[in-house]
């Protein structure tokens, strides 16, 4: 079975937020507006919740393929599917 490009798995989620709060930590530009927040897993979790995260997701098929996954959709579903939580 091949996973809905419009989807994300939970690992690639996972993924997607720990990636983020990596870049945030070494000096990337944060891109929603923090009042007094500093913990960059909270900051890359309010990028989330926004859609804004800067990252593509390239998932590998057994055939060889690559396909890119559409995030903002994706992660659009996983809050609505999710409650809007991660």
């Amino acid at each position: 079975m091949i996973w809905p490009r419009d989807r994300l798995t939970r690992f690639e989620a996972a993924r997607l937020l720990g990636a983020r709060a990596l870049q945030i930590s070494l000096g990337a530009p944060i891109l929603v507006k923090v009042e007094k927040e500093t913990n960059p897993i909270e900051i890359a979790k309010l990028e989330f919740k926004n859609k804004i995260i800067p990252i593509t997701v390239k998932r590998k098929l057994p055939s060889g393929e690559e396909i890119v996954i559409d995030i903002k959709k994706a992660i659009e579903n996983w809050l609505i599917n999710h409650g809007g939580e991660f």
